[in-house]
C-alpha cells in the first residue's frame, strides 16, 4: 500500500492524535516538583547550575546514593520552542537507582534562537555536567531532545573529542531525526527551519561518530511520522557501521512513553544501561 502525507502539520501533531492529551504537560508538573523536593531534602540535588550566559542555560544535577557510577543527561522536547527542565525531575529516579547522577538542562528556545544554536547550547550543558561527574556518560533525549542528543554523537558534534570517548550510549525517545519534513508544518513559522539548517542539523543526514551506540525508542501509538522518524535513524546509522536498535513499545504514545524512566526495572531504563 502506498503512503503519502497529505497534512504534515497533523502528522506531527501529538496533542491532536492522543486522546485526553490536554492532561499533558501539566501531568508532569507535580511528580517533577515532588521528586525535586525529595532530592533537595536528601541533599542529593544541585539546582540552577549555569552553563552559559543566557538565563535558560541552566541545569539541575541529581545525585545517587553514594559515589556516581557515571552521568546521565536528559534533554527535553517541546519542538525546540517550549518547556524547560522543571517538568522532568522525576524521570531521574530510574537512572539514579542504577547509581548514575542525572543532569537535566534547559536551553534557549525558538524563535529567539535557531536549532543550530540549541545544539550548541546542549553541547555546552553536557560539557558542564561532565566536568562535575566522572565516568561514562549516557544521553537521553525526547522528541526534539532526540534530535539534540543524536547530534552530540554525529560527525559535526559540538562536543570535544575527549568527551565523546566517555559516551557509552545514546537513547533517542520519539526522536525527530530528519528535519526536512518539519519545513512543511505550521510550527515552522516559529522554527524557521530552511533547507540549509535541515541538512546540517538532521542526524539522519549526518554520519555518526565511530564507536557510537544508539537506541531509537518510540511508543507504538505514536503518529506514523514519529514511528518513521524513530526507525529511520537506527536503520541509516546501522548501515554506517554503528551498533543500533529500534524499539516500538506497545500501548505507549508520545507523552506516556517517558513513564518508564521512573522505574529502574522498566525495559526503557534497562535499555539505557544495556549499551
Amino acid at each position: 500500500m502506498q503512503y503519502r502525507v497529505v497534512d504534515w502539520t497533523w502528522a506531527y501533531d501529538n496533542a491532536g492524535n492522543i486522546p485526553r492529551s490536554e492532561a499533558w504537560p501539566s501531568a508532569w508538573v507535580e511528580p517533577a516538583r515532588a521528586a525535586r523536593d525529595a532530592f533537595v531534602d536528601g541533599d542529593r540535588a544541585r539546582l540552577e547550575l549555569a552553563y552559559g550566559s543566557d538565563p535558560r542555560q541552566r541545569f539541575d544535577l541529581f545525585y545517587p546514593k553514594g559515589s556516581p557510577a557515571g552521568l546521565v543527561v536528559f534533554v527535553h522536547g517541546g519542538f525546540w520552542m517550549a518547556l524547560d527542565k522543571s517538568f522532568w525531575s522525576h524521570l531521574a529516579k530510574g537512572p539514579l537507582a542504577h547509581g548514575y547522577a542525572v543532569a537535566i538542562p534547559s536551553y534557549p528556545l525558538a524563535p529567539e534562537v535557531r536549532i543550530a544554536d540549541i545544539t550548541t547550547s546542549v553541547g555546552q550543558a553536557v560539557v558542564a555536567a561532565a566536568s562535575m561527574v566522572p565516568g561514562p556518560i549516557r544521553l537521553i533525549g525526547h522528541s526534539a531532545g532526540g534530535q539534540l542528543v543524536t547530534r552530540m554523537i554525529s560527525q559535526t558534534t559540538p562536543l570535544p573529542g575527549e568527551l565523546h570517548d566517555r559516551i557509552a550510549g545514546t537513547l533517542s525517545i520519539s526522536g525527530l531525526h530528519d528535519l526536512r519534513p518539519l519545513m512543511n508544518i505550521a510550527r515552522n513559522a516559529t522554527l524557521k527551519i530552511d533547507a540549509g539548517e535541515a541538512k546540517s542539523e538532521s542526524p539522519a543526514l549526518l554520519e555518526p561518530l565511530p564507536g557510537s551506540r544508539l537506541i531509537c525508542w518510540a511508543g507504538a501509538r505514536e503518529t506514523s511520522e514519529f514511528l518513521r522518524q524513530n526507525a529511520l535513524l537506527g536503520n541509516i546509522w546501522r548501515g554506517l557501521g554503528i551498533e543500533t536498535d529500534v524499539v516500538e513499545e506497545p500501548d505507549r504514545h508520545h507523552f506516556n512513553i517517558l513513564d518508564g524512566l521512573v522505574d529502574p526495572d522498566h525495559a526503557l531504563t534497562r535499555a539505557l544501561f544495556s549499551m
